[in-house]
C-alpha cells in the first residue's frame, strides 16, 4: 500500500510560500507607512481627470518653440552618444579581464560603476551647477551615461570573444594594435553597433528629462508648458516627443539590420 506522502505529486514547498506570504505583509506595510490610501487614490482619478480634460486638444500654436527645443534635443542627443561611443571604446577595451591585466581592469570597471551610480538627471544637476544652464550641461550627463552603459557592455563583449582567433593573430607576430583589428574587433562590431544605436534611442529619451532640470532641449519648453498651466501645449510636446521616439525606434531598427 502507497503511503500517503507518495501520492503527492508535487509537495508544498512552504519556506518559499512562507517567503512570499511575508514579502506580501511587507509590500502592505509599507505602502501604509507611505501614505498610501483609497481615498487618496480615489482623489487622484479625479485629479487626473481634470488634468487630462485641460490637455485637448493639443495647441501647436507654438510650434516654432516646440521646433527648436526638439532640433535642440536631437543635436544633444547625437553629439552625446558620438563622443559617448568615442570614449566608451578605449574604456571598454582596457576593463575586459582577457585581455587585460587585473590591474588595470579593476580600476577600469570602478570607473564604469561610478558612471552608472547615477541617474541621467542627477548627474545633469551636478553639470548644471558646475557649468550653467545650457545645452552642454545635458551633453555632459548624457555622455558620462553613455560610458556607463556601452563600456560595460563592450567589456562584457569582448570578454566573451573566442581567443582561438585572438591567438591565431598573434602566433603571425601581429602587434597589440593588428590584434585588435583583426582579432577581436571582427567577433564584437555586429553586437557594439547595436549598443550604440540602442544607446542613441536611449539618449533621444534623456535628452527630454534633462532639459528639465535646466539641461537644454524640448524638456525645457516642456518644464516652462508646465509651469505655465499651459496643458493642451503640453500634450502637443508629449504627441512630439512620441513620435520622434518611435521614428528613433524604427531608424536604429533599420541600422541594426544593415550593419550586423
Amino acid at each position: 500500500m502507497m503511503s500517503r506522502d507518495s501520492r503527492i505529486a508535487f509537495a508544498p514547498n512552504w519556506p518559499t510560500r512562507i517567503g512570499w506570504l511575508a514579502l506580501a505583509v511587507y509590500v502592505v506595510y509599507a505602502g501604509s507607512q507611505l501614505g498610501f490610501s483609497a481615498d487618496r487614490f480615489s482623489t487622484g482619478l479625479e485629479h487626473g481627470h481634470r488634468f487630462l480634460a485641460r490637455m485637448f486638444p493639443p495647441n501647436f500654436s507654438r510650434w516654432e518653440l516646440i521646433a527648436s527645443g526638439i532640433a535642440e534635443s536631437i543635436q544633444i542627443a547625437i553629439i552625446a552618444t558620438f563622443f559617448g561611443i568615442l570614449l566608451s571604446l578605449p574604456v571598454g577595451l582596457l576593463a575586459a579581464r582577457n585581455l587585460m591585466p587585473a590591474w588595470v581592469s579593476w580600476p577600469t570597471r570602478a570607473f564604469i560603476a561610478l558612471c552608472r551610480s547615477f541617474h541621467p538627471i542627477i548627474v545633469a544637476i551636478l553639470f548644471v551647477k558646475a557649468i550653467g544652464f545650457g545645452a552642454l550641461a545635458g551633453v555632459m550627463a548624457l555622455i558620462v551615461a553613455s560610458i556607463g552603459f556601452i563600456s560595460k557592455l563592450f567589456a562584457e563583449a569582448i570578454e566573451e570573444i573566442s581567443l582561438k582567433q585572438v591567438e591565431a593573430v598573434r602566433a603571425t607576430g601581429a602587434g597589440f594594435l593588428s590584434t585588435l583589428i583583426m582579432g577581436v574587433q571582427p567577433q564584437v562590431l555586429p553586437r557594439f553597433i547595436g549598443f550604440a544605436t540602442y544607446q542613441l534611442d536611449s539618449n533621444l529619451r534623456n535628452s527630454t528629462m534633462v532639459g528639465i532640470v535646466g539641461g537644454g532641449g524640448i524638456g525645457a519648453s516642456l518644464f516652462t508648458a508646465y509651469q505655465r498651466f499651459d496643458f493642451d501645449v503640453v500634450l502637443a510636446i508629449l504627441i512630439i516627443i512620441v513620435s520622434l521616439i518611435m521614428i528613433a525606434e524604427i531608424v536604429s531598427g533599420w541600422a541594426r539590420r544593415v550593419f550586423q
